[in-house]
C-alpha cells in the first residue's frame, strides 16, 4: 500500500479532477491546459475572445475532456456567467488557476491611471472576486485526505524589479506582489475549510505577453538569468501539476519561482 502511494503515477495523477484555468487560450495558460489533460483533468478554458477560444479548443481537444468560456475576469456579470457555466459542466471543481492577467508598458512620468487600474483589476482585483464566488463549488466534493486546489499564476516580477524591459512596469510588478500576498492571506483563510492557496511565479516563458520583450531584449534576458534562458513549458506544467496533485497536498501558503533563479541574482547583465 505505502509502495503504490509512493509511485510517481499516483503521486503525481490528475485523473477524475475537474480544472478551471482562467487566461487559457494563450501562453501559460495554454501550456497548463494542455499538460493538465494530458495527465488526465477535465478542464475548462476562459478567455475573452471568442477566436481565441476557438483557436485553443481545436488544439486541446486532441489531448482529452476540454471545453471553453468567453469570460472578460473583470466583468462582474461575465464572472458570473462563468461560476454558472463550471456548475453546469462539472458537478464540482477540485482545481482553479486564476492565470488571465494584463500588462501596461509606460514610462513612469507618463503612466496612466487608467493603465494602472486596468492592470489591478485584472490581476488582483478579479482573482479575488472569482476565488470569492467558486469557493462553493471548489467545496462541493472535498475528500479527508485530498484538498480542492487554487493555484494563482504571480510573476518573478512581483519578486524583485525588473529592469529587462527598458520601461516601466510598476502596475504589474506592484501586481503580482500583492497576489502573492493574498495568496498567503487566502491560504489562512481557506486551509480550514479544505482548499490549499498557492502561487507560481514564472519568469520568461514564450507567450503573448512576451513576445515584444523576447523579440527585442532576449540576450538581456538571458544574461539576467543564472541558467541563461528562458522556461520551457514542461517547467511551468511540472511544478503545477506537483501543486494540483496528491504530491502537493500539504503545500499551503507558498510562492514558488520558477525562473531560473531571476529573481534572485543579477546574473552577468553586460548590457548594463
Amino acid at each position: 500500500m505505502i509502495a503504490e502511494a509512493l509511485q510517481s503515477s499516483n503521486l503525481f495523477s490528475l485523473r477524475d479532477k475537474t480544472a478551471l484555468i482562467t487566461g487559457g487560450s494563450s501562453g501559460i495558460g495554454l501550456m497548463l491546459a494542455r499538460g493538465l489533460l494530458i495527465n488526465g483533468a477535465r478542464v475548462i478554458i476562459s478567455s475573452r475572445k471568442a477566436e481565441n477560444c476557438e483557436r485553443a479548443l481545436a488544439e486541446l481537444l486532441t489531448y482529452g475532456d476540454v471545453s471553453a468560456v468567453i469570460c472578460d475576469v473583470t466583468n462582474e456579470s461575465q464572472r458570473g456567467d462563468l461560476v454558472s457555466a463550471v456548475a453546469e459542466r462539472f458537478s464540482d471543481l477540485d482545481i482553479l488557476i486564476n492565470n488571465a492577467g494584463a500588462n501596461w508598458g509606460a514610462r513612469f512620468e507618463d503612466y496612466p491611471d487608467e493603465g494602472f487600474a486596468k492592470v489591478l483589476d485584472t490581476n488582483l482585483n478579479s482573482v479575488f472576486s472569482l476565488t470569492r464566488d467558486l469557493v462553493p463549488a471548489l467545496r462541493q466534493n472535498l475528500k479527508d485526505d485530498e484538498p480542492a486546489r487554487i493555484i494563482n499564476i504571480g510573476s518573478m516580477d512581483g519578486i524583485h524589479v525588473p529592469v529587462v524591459q527598458r520601461t516601466s512596469t510598476v502596475a504589474y510588478s506592484a501586481s503580482k506582489a500583492a497576489l502573492h500576498h493574498m495568496t498567503k492571506i487566502l491560504a489562512v483563510e481557506l486551509g480550514p475549510l479544505g482548499i490549499t492557496v498557492n502561487a507560481v511565479a514564472p519568469g520568461f516563458f514564450a507567450s503573448k505577453m512576451t513576445d515584444y520583450v523576447l523579440e527585442h531584449y532576449r540576450k538581456d534576458i538571458e544574461d539576467d538569468c543564472p541558467m541563461g534562458r528562458i522556461g520551457r513549458s514542461e517547467e511551468i506544467v511540472g511544478v503545477v501539476t506537483y501543486l494540483a496533485s496528491r504530491a502537493g497536498a500539504y503545500t499551503n501558503g507558498t510562492v514558488i519561482p520558477v525562473d531560473g533563479g531571476t529573481s534572485v541574482s543579477k546574473g552577468k547583465r553586460e548590457w548594463m
